[in-house]
């Protein structure tokens, strides 16, 4: 259960602190804490010779999907901790914050974490307790206090939905069926015959039967027809034995073809090796390592 302020509404989460000269320079949808709890101003000045200082300001505008889920303070001697960045300024020209002592906060989507910094105190240096609120530290004269805690997500908006679309979808009537695909190049036929729904090619029904990936791509397009659809099988005339003058020529040749046995082959193909043989059996002649010449 999310907790609730005062009067059921939702709490919500801090999602950014920055500094800020004054009302004006404050951007939209950020609340400047102008006052401490203790009844004094607010105004982190930087030294007495200056008139005019800075504001703490926060937002709690969750378009931008994140939340501050820690806050802390930290010296100029620090290094920031990893995950943590130094809060924003929203300044006047040539105006600047106090460098000795740094805020940093962690900024994490809001989907991420359950709980988050709910709110940011200040009070000047004193003993004042705040209860339910964690000191984070003191800087420039004040000590910044923070609460953290369960938050609630943004409510969720109703998705529009169209009403052409559903009464499509509750229609009863049931769509006809797909026209037959015309052939995208004519030269291929003088005159086409015309396909009838749900027939196929002799061709084609025996890819169909033969082959699984064929037929999955047929399927999609169960009314068309290819290019090759209807073109006669055919053997060129050079390789035809029936029609060309050379056949008598072409037989004589294949009967007179001879298949040899491994025995044939042995015989005809036979080495002995006796020329390396007798090569190697050679006694090398001697050399004399030494002597007189």
């Amino acid at each position: 259960m999310s907790l609730m302020e005062h009067g059921g509404v939702p709490i919500r989460p801090v999602t950014a602190v920055a500094w800020t000269s004054n009302s004006s320079t404050c951007p939209k949808d950020f609340t400047l804490i102008n006052i401490t709890e203790d009844g004094a101003a607010a105004n982190f000045t930087r030294s007495f010779a200056m008139k005019s200082g800075y504001y703490l300001c926060y937002s709690k505008d969750l378009s931008g999907g994140m939340v501050v889920s820690d806050i802390q303070v930290i010296s100029d001697k620090e290094a920031i901790p990893h995950g943590y960045c130094y809060i924003a300024e929203h300044l006047e020209p040539k105006a600047s914050v106090w460098k000795k002592k740094r805020v940093c906060v962690r900024l994490v989507p809001v989907g991420s974490v359950d709980t988050a910094v709910l709110d940011i105190r200040l009070t000047a240096k004193s003993k004042m307790m705040l209860q339910h609120y964690t000191c984070v530290g003191d800087i420039h004269g004040y000590v910044m206090w923070s609460r953290k805690g369960q938050f609630s997500g943004p409510m969720p908006q109703a998705k529009p939905r169209s009403v052409s679309l559903d009464l499509h979808r509750l229609s009863l009537e049931q769509p006809g069926p797909p026209l037959p695909l015309r052939p995208s190049s004519v030269g291929l036929y003088s005159n086409p015959p015309p396909l009838p729904p749900g027939k196929f090619s002799k061709r084609r029904s025996n890819l169909q039967t033969t082959d699984t990936v064929d037929k999955a791509a047929d399927n999609s397009s169960i009314y068309g027809i290819t290019a090759i659809d209807g073109v006669p099988f055919t053997l060129h005339p050079k390789f035809d034995v029936q029609t060309n003058s050379t056949t008598p020529h072409l037989n004589s040749q294949l009967n007179n073809i001879r298949i040899k046995s491994l025995q044939d082959i042995e015989n005809e193909y036979n080495y002995t090796f006796a020329v390396e043989e007798s090569a190697a059996k050679r006694t090398r002649p001697s050399v004399p390592t030494g002597g007189a010449l």
